[in-house]
């Protein structure tokens, strides 16, 4: 019997990760198990000794992870781009993203702003501070514990307005996803994979991960609101 090919990645990429390694083991006979947690929380891990074979994290991290030498050499690589959505309760009127002022008023409006530990929180950060509206905000920003949805902040009414990777947001209850951001204000984050320098299996590992980035890899991102890595649409 095959040993399983055990994997860690942050939840951005959890349910994709997931169906990606039920269609591997039917098609191609290989058994993955992938973990997720928050991705701060998966570069710890990975940091104090973690035992996995494969890592799929955001690009930042994954490179810092990969200098430090935590990941073998040559194989970590660009997967999948996924866009930042803004949210509303379901049952509250969707807003119109058209354009950087419909953006700003969404903001200004809303009461309280859930945005995650992520690369996409730190992002909007960014944009809030690029807008002039840092100070305007600064009360009414809730951010989410460490794998936790932001959006699981709307139905529970902790926020009025969510910001997150459009993966994390399509599928939970209670959720309207309003649309992307607009124009210069769009927010993208890419995910990347690699095979682990502590790997047991390091050849399947390997194996797995082509096929992550193959065209089975990137028909079931599109389906869950990504695209493959370095494609514009």
């Amino acid at each position: 019997m095959n040993r399983v090919i055990s994997g860690l990645s942050s939840m951005a990429t959890r349910p994709l990760l997931a169906e990606l390694s039920e269609q591997i083991r039917l098609e191609h006979g290989l058994t993955v198990r992938f973990e997720a947690a928050g991705g701060i929380e998966i570069a710890r891990r990975v940091r104090e000794g973690a035992r996995a074979d494969l890592l799929v994290l955001a690009e930042g991290a994954l490179a810092a992870l990969e200098k430090e030498g935590h990941l073998l050499a040559g194989t970590a690589r660009a997967l999948w781009t996924s866009q930042v959505v803004a949210a509303v309760p379901e049952g509250s009127p969707v807003p119109v993203l058209d354009s950087e002022s419909d953006l700003r008023a969404l903001l200004r409006s809303a009461r309280r702003i859930a945005y995650s530990t992520g690369p996409s929180g730190t992002a909007l950060l960014d944009l809030i501070g690029r807008l002039g509206l840092a100070d305007a905000l600064a009360g009414r920003l809730v951010q989410a514990p460490p794998g936790v949805p932001a959006g699981s902040l709307l139905s529970s009414g902790r926020a009025d307005v969510a910001f997150q990777q459009h993966s994390e947001l399509m599928d939970l209850p209670g959720v309207v996803i309003a649309g992307p951001l607009p124009g210069d204000s769009a927010i993208h984050s890419t995910f990347g994979g690699g095979v682990l320098a502590g790997a047991s299996q390091p050849g399947p590992a390997r194996e797995v991960l082509d096929l992550l980035g193959s065209d089975l890899g990137s028909r079931a991102a599109r389906a869950r609101g990504m695209r493959a890595a370095g494609l514009t649409a």
